[in-house]
């Protein structure tokens, strides 16, 4: 092993055993996961940046190719491809969450532990972000799954109804 070789893994070595120390087993192993998804997002955007520069594209324009251009019709985008509103249960949902999650929290804290009121308070406001988070999602998702039935459902039915004319 060259001298230089040797001088990096001692470096490497020094620094994660320093991360031990500091940031204890799980937190090193955190880091190293965090870093590794980094280099991962890092290295997959540079090959695929390098892939797409060198992908032919108009392969059908070769001579002798015998490839033929398929002309697809354009299709209208749905409703889940535009953007919008997504109605007015997401902020209900959102305020009926943080309302919970705030009584929950306040609840839990002046109940279990022996806080001041300020730290319950706080604990309060942090449970109710948490709580308005969750019902934000979950209205959402139940928004999205509602309009995505709907259009598949409206979709079955224009298929049905145009197979059935003669």
């Amino acid at each position: 092993m060259r001298l230089v070789t040797y001088s990096w893994v001692v470096v490497v070595v020094a620094v994660a055993c320093a991360a031990i120390t500091w940031l204890g087993i799980a937190g090193w192993l955190a880091a190293v996961v965090v870093a590794a998804s980094l280099a991962a997002h890092v290295a997959g955007n540079a090959l695929g940046t390098k892939m797409r520069e060198a992908t032919d594209l108009e392969l059908s324009r070769r001579p002798g190719s015998r490839m033929r251009t398929a002309v697809l019709p354009v299709a209208r985008p749905t409703h889940l491809e535009r953007s919008g509103s997504l109605g007015r249960l997401v902020p209900v949902s959102a305020a009926i969450g943080a309302l919970c999650g705030a009584g929950c929290g306040t609840w839990a804290l002046v109940t279990f532990t022996t806080c001041s009121w300020a730290g319950a308070v706080i604990g309060g406001i942090s449970s109710a972000v948490i709580g308005g988070l969750f019902g934000f999602l979950g209205a959402s998702f139940v928004e999205i799954l509602r309009t995505s039935l709907r259009e598949a459902i409206a979709a079955e039915r224009r298929a049905a109804a145009t197979n059935q004319r003669p």
